[in-house]
This record gives structure tokens, C-alpha cells and sequence, in this order.
């Protein structure tokens, strides 16, 4: 299982306008799979105050992943893949790619996000949407990765022999 933080990037989420559906289903979901929620946090869609708790938590070994929800559309105030790209060590493209194309079969709008994925250190983040459907579609495809994605950021992983 992973440690998992939650960090919902909101304007009006952090000014308590409006209630984090987003990051209460990212949150939810994750404990019902069995995954360890470390910490979930509301910012404002400011992308040195987004990059700055990205880096302080992965920098800090907080925790496997980080999940963010919010900031991936394309308004001036969505800034969430660019704070994300300013921390960012390498790129992992197919989290992207299947998040588009699960998105697709819901809305023809999944085309519309910029949300990436990437690691920092030993830690992944991903970027999902801000409304809690599309998390919730976006999560059917994270949560089956997260336990191995855990374990091959952590070190060598023996992989089982596959059928040749």
C-alpha cells in the first residue's frame, strides 16, 4: 500500500467558498482501497505556493505519491501542471495518456486537460481534474498503480518472469 498526499489546488476552496468535493473523493477512495492519506492540504492556485508544498513533501519523504486535484484546465488561475513541471525530475507520460483516454469514454471535454504526471526523487505526482467525477474516473485509473508504483520508486523490485 502507499502514503498518499491529497493537495486540492482551489481559489475558492481555500477561501472556504466552496467545499473540496474533489479532494474528499481522492481521499475516500484512497482509504477504501487501503492506502495511507499523510496529508491533504487546500491551497490557492498560485503556482509557487503549489510547487512549494509539492517539493517540501516530496523532499521530505512524506510520502509515495501526491495526488493533486484542480488547477488543470485552461483559465489563467489553472496553473497546477505548470507548479508541477517546476518541481519535476522525469516525466511519466502513460499516467497522462490513460487519464485522457478514461476521461474520453465519459466526456469529449478529457481532451481539454493539461494535467501530467511525473516523479520528484522517490515520489510520483499526478494531476487530476477538479471535478470530483472526473477524479473519480481519473482515480479508477491511479489506485490499481499506486502499490507498485510505491515499491519501484523505493528501490530495485524483482519482476517476475513474464511468458516468453
Amino acid at each position: 500500500m502507499a502514503r498518499v498526499c491529497v493537495l486540492t489546488c482551489s481559489d475558492s476552496g481555500a477561501d472556504g467558498v466552496r467545499a473540496d468535493e474533489s479532494g474528499e473523493t481522492i481521499v475516500r477512495m484512497l482509504f477504501e482501497a487501503g492506502h495511507t492519506v499523510m496529508r491533504h492540504d487546500i491551497v490557492r492556485d498560485e503556482r509557487a505556493l503549489i510547487a512549494e508544498h509539492l517539493r517540501v513533501w516530496a523532499d521530505s519523504e512524506l510520502c509515495d505519491v501526491i495526488l493533486t486535484t484542480g488547477g488543470t484546465g485552461l483559465t489563467k488561475r489553472d496553473v497546477t501542471p505548470e507548479a508541477t513541471r517546476d518541481v519535476a525530475e522525469r516525466d511519466v507520460p502513460g499516467i497522462a495518456y490513460a487519464l485522457v483516454a478514461n476521461g474520453l469514454q465519459h466526456t469529449p471535454y478529457a481532451a481539454l486537460t493539461r494535467g501530467i504526471a511525473v516523479t520528484r526523487g522517490a515520489v510520483l505526482i499526478v494531476n487530476l481534474p477538479g471535478s470530483p467525477k472526473a477524479v473519480a474516473q481519473g482515480m479508477d485509473v491511479v489506485l490499481p498503480l499506486l502499490g507498485h508504483v510505491a515499491e519501484l520508486l523505493q528501490g530495485p523490485v524483482e519482476h517476475a518472469q513474464e511468458n516468453r
